[in-house]
């Protein structure tokens, strides 16, 4: 029944923890925690998702989340550790700007826009947040803009020319 599941295995998937968040409910015998947890998955080849999971225990909350990115993967077209163009994604009050850098920069970004990159896939990248530096809109805020990427083959084809 499991090789049945529509998820891919665990073996196969990065996960990055980016934020554990505590919540109090304040009850008659005092205060009950909760968790939630924004996990980055991916592939390290071009495909990733974000997950956000809540639970009442912390491994609970982990797992969920990482369930709902499994699900959620999306395909990132990639050219070689870096990415083609400039990209501007928005997500809320979040804002990410994405810059090509070359072989041997490093991924230069914050927590959150760093778990994304790297789980996509990407190795040499320059990042800059404006807005929000909530990690929940920042990732998908990342997320946004490398959905826009169009690699060379897609230009042409839309165009109709050839950029050679």
């Amino acid at each position: 029944m499991a090789s049945e599941s529509a998820e891919p295995a665990r073996g196969d998937l990065l996960e990055k923890v980016v934020k554990i968040r505590r919540c109090a409910a304040v009850v008659k015998g005092g205060r009950r925690f909760s968790f939630a947890a924004l996990v980055v998955v991916g592939d390290g080849k071009g495909r990733v998702g974000i997950g956000y999971g809540k639970a009442n225990e912390v491994p609970n909350a982990v797992e969920k989340a990482f369930k709902q990115g499994a699900r959620t993967l999306r395909e990132i077209p990639l050219d070689g550790g870096t990415i083609p163009h400039r990209l501007k994604g928005t997500y809320g009050a979040a804002e990410v700007v994405l810059l090509p850098a070359n072989p041997g920069t490093g991924v230069i970004a914050g927590t959150a826009v760093r778990a994304v990159c790297e789980a996509a896939g990407i190795h040499d990248i320059l990042t800059k947040s404006f807005g929000t530096s909530n990690p929940i809109t920042l990732a998908k805020a990342t997320l946004q803009a490398l959905l826009q990427m169009r690699t060379k083959q897609d230009v042409e084809r839309l165009r109709g020319v050839s950029l050679s």
